[in-house]
């Protein structure tokens, strides 16, 4: 692959764009993946808890499989032309027409159940995809030292990007079916009908209309790299650089450990999200407003905990980042899984939630929510340093290179953390056994990048 130029002075302005296509593209996590929609789809759509959290983990592992298999491919014939920019633009366009077409989920309506994957797949591809590409404009932007910082940066405002789609969704979109209020109290706007959920089905068109309007900054201001080579002799240059690439990480040990760990962890965090809004709707039968909530509140201490993240990054380094992080979600994960509607820590029993008793009324609902804070405040910054942990370690004369294979890393298995929640939940009929196996996959991950001998950005080792 070609090596990409750093331009160490970027204006304010394109720096600005690039931190706001994270803003733009977060509502698809947010709102579609993680706190309405998917849960929606669920207990709503499909009807049955339990399977529906089996068919979208399945959706979510087949966006996985063709972002692992297609952006080695993709990437490295990005880097060969030199521009990302268009690729970004074209996966762009599959977010919005993905997103736009969730409008079609009815509620209870089977024949719905697999077109509305279809389009949730078509959109979580996009979306990946946009996101492997900008990720390797950072070393066009800023010097090597600041790419922690960037990185934070662009994942906090990414989050209050997130906090801010959730709050006007909820206090204006979303309604409770029973009252028909929205959390403001206000009757849903554009005369959407609350009984038949069309607020959360509108979460779709909303992402689609918000990455639309906030993603022209980026196209407008931030540089992109020169043309190389053209289409046709790119694609050549493309597998050769693969195969190359793939060569040269074997020789580089500390690489290759973080890679690896890379792979594993990240897994584990993407079924983490795609999964915590449905298993809270299936434990605590939360509906919209307290599901919206608990993302506003996971969004508010991810924005806090990747801006922080990034400073400590600069100063400590991204590994220790990382595997603080890696630390509290193992932990989070095995409380999560001692919570159920009337327990806690196991077979302590409280009272279960009574309808009337008021939002998070129990111990075991606040409970959830801090584990919840907690997982939101490492999950920002276990992104945001595995980031900048590849600039810790690649050669100078080779970044891109290794931008491409760290991308290859983190969609490589991509679909199995998904896959394999989704297939215990299938086979037990449980949704604690489906998220139990996310424990392995932080801890796994922590183990591996521990043996890794991490460069400080200054020539050093930690």
């Amino acid at each position: 692959m070609s090596q990409i130029r750093t331009r160490p002075r970027a204006s304010a302005l394109a720096i600005t764009g690039w931190v706001l296509f994270d803003w733009a593209c977060k509502p698809f996590f947010t709102l579609v993946m993680t706190f309405i929609y998917a849960p929606y789809f669920a207990s709503t759509v499909v009807g049955d808890p339990a399977r529906g959290q089996s068919l979208w983990g399945f959706a979510t592992a087949s966006a996985g499989l063709v972002v692992a298999f297609s952006s080695p491919v993709l990437g490295a014939i990005a880097d060969a032309t030199g521009r990302r920019k268009p690729w970004i633009a074209a996966f762009g366009v599959l977010i919005v027409l993905g997103s736009a077409a969730l409008w079609i989920g009815k509620p209870g309506d089977q024949a719905v159940i697999l077109p509305t994957l279809i389009a949730f797949t078509v959109g979580a591809i996009g979306v990946e995809f946009a996101a492997v590409f900008s990720n390797t404009m950072m070393p066009l932007l800023v010097p090597r030292e600041k790419i922690g910082s960037l990185s934070g940066l662009g994942w906090a405002v990414g989050y209050v990007g997130g906090m801010i789609s959730l709050i006007f969704s909820l206090g204006f979109i979303a309604s409770d079916p029973e009252t028909g209020r929205t959390l403001l109290g206000l009757s849903p706007i554009f005369g959407l009908d609350a009984a038949a959920h069309e607020g959360d089905r509108a979460m779709g068109p909303l992402t689609a209309l918000w990455f639309t309007v906030f993603a022209v900054p980026f196209f407008l201001f931030t540089p992109d790299e020169k043309p190389a080579k053209k289409f046709l002799p790119a694609i050549r240059h493309g597998f050769r650089s693969i195969i190359e690439t793939a060569r040269t990480a074997r020789r580089h040990r500390d690489l290759a450990y973080f890679l690896l760990a890379n792979m594993i962890y990240t897994d584990g965090l993407l079924a983490l999200f795609a999964f915590g809004g449905i298993y809270g709707a299936g434990t605590f039968h939360w509906g919209t407003i307290e599901l919206g909530l608990f993302g506003i509140l996971l969004t508010i201490t991810g924005s806090f905990g990747a801006y922080v993240g990034g400073v400590l990054d600069d100063r400590l380094g991204a590994k220790t980042v990382v595997l603080g992080s890696l630390v509290i979600l193992v932990t989070c994960c095995f409380a999560i899984l001692s919570v159920n509607r009337d327990s806690i820590l196991f077979f302590l029993p409280t009272a279960p939630p009574i309808p009337g008793n008021g939002l998070f009324s129990t111990v075991a609902e606040r409970l959830y929510m801090a584990l919840g804070g907690l997982i939101g405040m490492a999950a920002g910054p276990l992104q945001a340093a595995s980031r900048t942990l590849l600039v810790r370690l690649a050669p100078n004369d080779r970044l891109a290179q290794f931008f491409g294979l760290f991308a290859l890393s983190g969609k490589l298995t991509s679909f199995t953390g998904p896959f394999l929640v989704a297939t215990v939940t299938a086979i037990t009929a449980s949704q604690k056994a489906g998220i139990s196996v996310l424990v392995a996959f932080f801890f796994v991950g922590g183990v591996l990048l521990a043996g890794a001998r991490i460069s400080d950005g200054n020539g050093g080792r930690r």
